[in-house]
């Protein structure tokens, strides 16, 4: 029988995706056992207003045609289909009813680990799924029962000081910040007249 594929999952709003999300989940998929890295992409929560919030599609297009040149990277849009708001042990429950024969694994900053002890049914998420751990410069500490636990994997992936907040208000303030994102994404934004 063939080994189920090992499917690192990367939530975000990507709003823009950028350079430093592809080189950190080309990191995971090259330096550790995942096999591929879905960048799920989290839909608006129809109770926030954030103007600053691309719609989902546009943001689902941007990260496809980020990821298409590299083989191991997938967009997934798993979530605009589900009830809002999203929590991320419901997502997994589906993808795993979906995708029987994958096995699902979080990918997380450093940042997220810290709050992780507040998240929906975390105790659930760390009895059934790995968490990979990239390190993020930040306040705070991790909770000693996420120490050495042996669910969470810490991987040595490069510190990426990039934000997608930082981003927008570059293009806002009219800041060339091409190098940032991918040469096709930077087109589209541009074209679309995107977060200025």
């Amino acid at each position: 029988m063939k080994a189920s594929k090992k499917i690192g999952l990367y939530f975000g709003t990507f709003n823009p995706i950028h350079v430093g999300h592809l080189i950190i989940a080309n990191h995971m998929v090259e330096f550790s056992d995942l096999d591929e890295v879905w960048f799920v992409v989290t839909p608006h929560n129809p109770h926030k207003k954030k103007k600053t919030l691309l719609e989902d599609h546009h943001r689902l297009a941007m990260v496809r045609i980020a990821v298409e040149d590299y083989p191991k990277l997938k967009a997934s849009n798993v979530e605009f289909d589900l009830p809002q708001p999203n929590y991320t042990v419901n997502t997994l429950v589906y993808l795993e009813e979906k995708y029987p024969e994958k096995n699902f694994c979080l990918i997380m900053g450093e940042d997220n680990l810290k709050s992780l002890h507040k998240w929906k049914n975390y105790e659930v998420i760390l009895e059934r799924y790995s968490i990979y751990v990239y390190p993020r410069i930040s306040e705070g500490i991790v909770e000693t029962q996420f120490d050495n636990h042996k669910k969470i994997k810490k991987v040595n992936a490069p510190i990426i000081e990039l934000s997608s907040t930082f981003i927008r208000n570059g293009i806002k303030a009219g800041k060339n910040i091409q190098p940032m994102l991918s040469a096709e994404v930077w087109k589209y934004l541009d074209e679309m007249n995107f977060y200025k």
